[in-house]
């Protein structure tokens, strides 16, 4: 399915006197789905374990702000058979970047700078950008040109600023970055965020700011402005100004030591089997960066999380702002959010980390429209549809899988539980 994105989302058909302020347990039936249907999410993802796609998946869904569904499938070590449980902890690697962007716009919303200004305003080794021209392959020397423009913190929020991405992006921006030491953000514990956004403001971009849409680095240099603004680091800057006020207990950069056991394994596919993933992964980093204490705060990928916690935020959002009776946002604010920022020629529509079902998209799915969503690298998946009142995730951990579309599956079968 083709993807639209966004950086911020309309047409809400929620309202504040209707919605649920915060999740809590419910039955289906009182919330339009029907019991029955649900178990055929239990027997799909029973099969999957079973027959080893998965170690094991953890899936909730809220509707209404009722917990109507929340169930654990398989294993957390299948080694050792420790079975999984709703409470586990998962990386959630890129659904670290919705979080970054809440960041962003609750200082925005203080009037700290504007969407429009340069980076370089802030963090000085953005000025005069310059664009990849020619790269030998041989020793990963480049050649560049003058960008048409400085890169403004919009297209940071909306992945149109140039910037690619270490360890995934293209072959030439990649080998750069490496040369270069700066990493993806998944488990690069033992550097300073700093240090290396500093470093990738001197690097070359992919294309001029604002003329496309290129998935990368992105969310990492705005943890860092988030450090830049607060004056605290961006890990506490989380801490004490969303995870604590939205009861998010067991989201972390990395987890105290009384929750390492929590952590699921990771594992990837090889050869049609499953098999814990030792080696190291992307830009060569350890696979259990979590239960390490690290010290760096990438805001595009360094999180995990578990499936209860994320539904909070995403509820935040439902809500127009508030949740635990905290407002973090305004709801201008999440209009604005969820409206599209990206024009012609640029056809990806992206904001907030949120992908987004337009109009252009309808066709291809059972989201409504104005649905946002996202996922992570570790096959972790969610979306909120505002018109039905719906949330759902489904987390799971394996590495280089053909069962990506895992996510996909399990949007199917809850949509088809609704019979209000």
């Amino acid at each position: 399915m083709k993807k639209i994105f966004l950086l911020l989302v309309t047409g809400f058909a929620i309202t504040l006197a209707s919605a649920q302020r915060n999740i809590t347990p419910g039955k289906p039936e009182e919330n339009g789905l029907s019991p029955e249907r649900l178990t055929r999410i239990d027997q799909t993802l029973n099969e999957y374990v079973n027959k080893g796609y998965i170690p094991g998946a953890v899936a909730i869904i809220v509707r209404n702000g009722k917990i109507v569904y929340e169930k654990s499938f398989g294993y957390s070590d299948v080694e050792n058979k420790t079975p999984l449980k709703n409470d586990n902890i998962f990386r959630i690697a890129s659904q670290s970047k919705a979080i970054t962007s809440l960041a962003v716009m609750m200082l925005w919303e203080e009037g700290k700078f504007s969407l429009d200004q340069p980076i370089s305003d802030f963090i000085p080794e953005f000025k005069n950008p310059k664009v990849l021209a020619t790269f030998n392959e041989k020793d990963s020397s480049y050649t560049t040109t003058p960008a048409k423009s400085e890169i403004t913190i919009r297209q940071l929020i909306t992945h149109s600023s140039g910037i690619d991405y270490a360890g995934i992006g293209s072959k030439e921006m990649k080998a750069i970055y490496a040369k270069a030491g700066v990493p993806s953000g998944i488990g690069n514990n033992d550097m300073v965020l700093g240090d290396k956004m500093k470093i990738l403001g001197k690097l070359p971009l992919k294309h001029n700011p604002g003329e496309q849409w290129t998935y990368g680095l992105n969310n990492d240099v705005l943890g860092y402005f988030v450090e830049i603004l607060s004056g605290m680091s961006f890990d506490e800057f989380l801490r004490q100004r969303i995870f604590k006020p939205l009861g998010m207990n067991d989201t972390y950069f990395y987890l105290p030591k009384e929750k390492h056991n929590r952590l699921v394994s990771l594992y990837e596919g090889k050869d049609g089997k499953l098999v814990k993933a030792a080696a190291r992964v992307y830009d060569k980093v350890d696979p259990n960066y979590p239960n390490t204490e690290g010290k760096y705060f990438s805001g595009g990928a360094g999180l995990s999380s578990t499936v209860e916690d994320y539904a909070k935020f995403l509820q935040l959002f439902l809500n127009k702002g508030e949740y635990n009776g905290v407002r973090l946002l305004g709801r201008k604010t999440v209009e604005l959010i969820m409206t599209n920022q990206l024009q012609a020629p640029i056809t990806t529509r992206y904001g907030l980390g949120f992908g987004l079902e337009t109009a252009d998209n309808d066709y291809q799915s059972v989201y409504s429209l104005g649905t946002f969503s996202w996922g992570g690298a570790f096959n972790t998946h969610y979306w909120a549809d505002p018109k039905e009142k719906l949330i759902g995730l489904i987390f799971t951990n394996i590495y280089n899988t053909p069962h990506w579309a895992i996510g996909d599956r399990y949007k199917t079968l809850v949509y088809q539980a609704i019979i209000d």
